[in-house]
């Protein structure tokens, strides 16, 4: 009998085992994070909690999955999409993230925009994360690269972040994801072959560290 992960467990193999025992923590789920969430959950991936404060507005039809709900709570509307997932509807601070408990995930996933909490992020939970770096103002999603965070370039949200880790002494790696495009506009323009884009390669990181752990 054909199941739904069929094709995932001749790609994955043995290893397929790994994803469906993973934790996986996704913090936010907008136009980069929606398209994580996806690819990670029809890989496999089941135990997934997801935290977002936000509402669906219209202006997120571009390129959000599950903007069609205006005015739902992102969370909310993607748990009825996903079966099975956990959301926590939550503010992000740099306060919640020293307080909150990252120990029973076997990785975090870092698809904001906060520069702060982004800090925040990699101070507490370097040795799992993989963080998303600026996907706005882009449209080739051919030049996306994972990397280091001290070896991005091009990026305005990644020379942010290398800034104020600079600030506070750290100098441990992990990895990003990033583009090496300029800019084609001056606001917060994008697109969603771009956006999805880094989601979908914030997922396929996610998921070679898995299996590699």
């Amino acid at each position: 009998m054909q199941t739904r992960f069929d094709r995932c467990k001749i790609l994955f193999g043995e290893n397929f085992e790994k994803l469906q025992k993973a934790k996986v923590l996704l913090l936010g789920v907008g136009g980069v994070g929606s398209f994580c969430l996806d690819a990670l959950y029809r890989s496999g991936i089941s135990d997934i909690t997801i935290v977002d404060f936000d509402t669906f507005d219209i202006t997120n039809q571009n390129r959000q999955i599950g903007s069609d709900s205006v005015g739902e709570v992102k969370v909310t509307r993607l748990a009825t999409l996903y079966e099975g997932i956990k959301p926590l509807h939550v503010k992000l601070t740099p306060q919640w993230i020293e307080e909150y408990d990252f120990e029973p995930y076997d990785i975090v996933l870092d698809a904001i925009d906060d520069i702060p909490c982004k800090v925040a992020l990699a101070l507490k939970t370097h040795k799992k994360l993989i963080s998303s770096m600026g996907g706005a103002k882009k449209m080739d999603p051919t030049k996306i690269q994972i990397c280091s965070i001290w070896k991005t370039y091009n990026d305005g949200l990644a020379k942010k972040c290398r800034s104020e880790l600079k600030k506070r002494g750290f100098n441990k790696k992990y990895d990003v994801i990033f583009s090496d495009e300029l800019a084609n506009c001056e606001g917060l323009g994008s697109f969603v072959g771009v956006t999805g884009s880094f989601g979908l390669a914030l997922a396929s990181a996610a998921i070679s560290k898995i299996i590699k752990s």
